[in-house]
């Protein structure tokens, strides 16, 4: 990750890696990112755009101070993702490795969202 010339106001950039696989703990990974940027925790990016190498995405990613990625399981896709383009990843958190069953089944549970979203704030620390 490149050094960035930071704001007098300090502001920091954290970006959030999100797997977005077909299953559900790749599309709670998702949804967990949209939660934690609307929680103010970080800017959700796009991850397929890394793997894809897009120029504009690339360089947002240099800019950001801390790197999350979140996946949906032992793949680690978007670490992998994040990696092989050359970014160091500060926190990761693998929601299979959080207790959460892989399935097949994509209608996500607002109750199972809450659930998890306390998991993951606690593996990232907030």
């Amino acid at each position: 990750m490149a050094t960035a010339a930071k704001c007098a106001c300090e502001a920091t950039v954290t970006g959030l890696y999100a797997c977005a696989g077909a299953c559900n703990v790749g599309q709670m990974a998702n949804k967990i990112a949209v939660e934690l940027t609307k929680q103010g925790k970080g800017r959700m990016m796009c991850t397929a755009g890394i793997g894809a190498r897009i120029p504009g995405i690339m360089k947002s990613t240099e800019g950001t101070d801390e790197i999350i990625a979140i996946d949906g399981c032992a793949l680690t896709c978007a670490r992998k993702s994040l990696e092989l383009a050359g970014f160091t990843v500060n926190k990761h958190v693998v929601l299979t490795e959080l207790g959460m069953q892989k399935n097949k089944d994509l209608d996500l549970q607002e109750n199972e969202v809450s659930a998890v979203m306390a998991r993951v704030g606690s593996a990232l620390g907030n």
